[in-house]
């Protein structure tokens, strides 16, 4: 299955947004700057994931196996898409640290 262009460019520019938005409200709820780049790797685990959380408990060998064989066959659209994300968390603490540098108090 093939990704058009336009929705390619949607996608990125939403995942873009939406991570930026969710990271820069957790940086101002939390008063730290780095919250949601340390949550993007649980959340791209849980979109790439096909399988149950409990199942890393029960079965963690072939549980991880898997989840490294989903992570290799991602499409060059699909992490450029999932990377579009973690720019957007990444700058959501670049920019919350230097409001903050700047003398922004946030909650």
């Amino acid at each position: 299955m093939q990704m058009s262009i336009p929705i390619l460019i949607i996608s990125v520019f939403l995942f873009f947004i939406l991570f930026f938005g969710i990271g820069f409200l957790l940086n101002m709820l939390f008063r730290s700057s780095w919250v949601m780049v340390i949550f993007f790797p649980l959340i791209a685990i849980s979109i790439v994931n096909e399988v149950k959380l409990i199942e890393y408990f029960r079965n963690p060998g072939n549980s991880f196996g898997q989840l490294g064989g989903r992570f290799a066959a991602l499409h060059t659209a699909d992490i450029t898409i999932l990377l579009s994300g973690l720019a957007g968390a990444i700058l959501a603490g670049v920019i919350i640290k230097t409001l903050r540098k700047k003398g922004y108090r946030m909650f």
